[in-house]
């Protein structure tokens, strides 16, 4: 397993490997760079999809004012699904947008993710984003393959160090990312406000009768619910707090 570089914008080459479950995590980071020393680790995962323009406007806040800005104060680890589409886009800009130094990692299925000058292998295939610094492409042909290895990086790269998901909109495969998250012991704060899986899996929180995938999600004790509306503060708080821990 050997790690590469791909020049995807006129930004410093990211490092690519192709990860062998046979090897295993650790090894697959080590190769692209990241070894394994406790650092707060900070998941992204959900969707930008059927936004209003105002909400597109303030999911895009979030990020520029809020989840770049405190991995860069953290020089936490970022870890989402790497491509070039939604949320990722979005965090991959705001990376851009501050300067940012910190690691920004794309964990994306190896069937779909369209390498440069590389003709895509189906019509669900999407380009890498181009401001990540750091890809693990796993073993998988469907979107939702990625789920369980997003959660696994983002344990394996904390060792122990403070982490935290935050889920925005979303769709089917959200639910699937919550729930390998919240088994990962780690807390996923939703969004809501911003549509379709958030909005359902904060209404359950308030205990509104929504979707039965949230049972096992609230019963965690680990998924929390902070509204759009409430601004940035909110959000970076809770954050913050998380982050605030001592490493172990």
């Amino acid at each position: 397993m050997k790690s590469f570089k791909v020049n995807l914008s006129d930004r410093p080459a990211a490092s690519v490997v192709r990860v062998d479950p046979a090897v295993g995590l650790a090894i697959a980071l080590r190769e692209v760079g990241l070894s394994a020393q406790p650092r707060r680790v900070l998941v992204v995962v959900g969707g930008a999809s059927k936004l209003t323009k105002a909400g597109h406007q303030g999911v895009r806040q979030l990020f520029l004012e809020v989840l770049a800005p405190l991995a860069q104060k953290w020089q936490a680890c970022v870890v989402d699904g790497g491509t070039d589409t939604g949320v990722m886009q979005l965090m991959g800009q705001a990376r851009t947008a501050i300067n940012g130094t910190f690691p920004l990692v794309g964990v994306a299925p190896i069937d779909l993710a369209t390498l440069p000058n590389q003709t895509p292998a189906s019509e669900d295939s999407a380009p890498l984003e181009p401001n990540h610094t750091h890809f693990l492409l796993i073993p998988g042909s469907q979107w939702g393959d990625d789920s369980p290895w997003i959660a696994q990086v983002a344990t394996e790269l904390a060792n122990n160090a403070a982490s935290v998901t935050v889920l925005i909109n979303g769709g089917e495969i959200t639910w699937q990312d919550a729930l390998q998250n919240v088994q990962q012991g780690r807390s996923v704060i939703v969004v809501s406000g911003t549509g379709r899986t958030a909005d359902l899996m904060a209404a359950a929180l308030r205990g509104e009768a929504t979707d039965h995938r949230a049972d096992p999600l609230i019963a965690s004790g680990l998924l929390k619910s902070v509204a759009l509306s409430e601004g940035c503060e909110k959000l970076a708080s809770m954050i913050n707090t998380i982050f605030l821990k001592k490493l172990m």
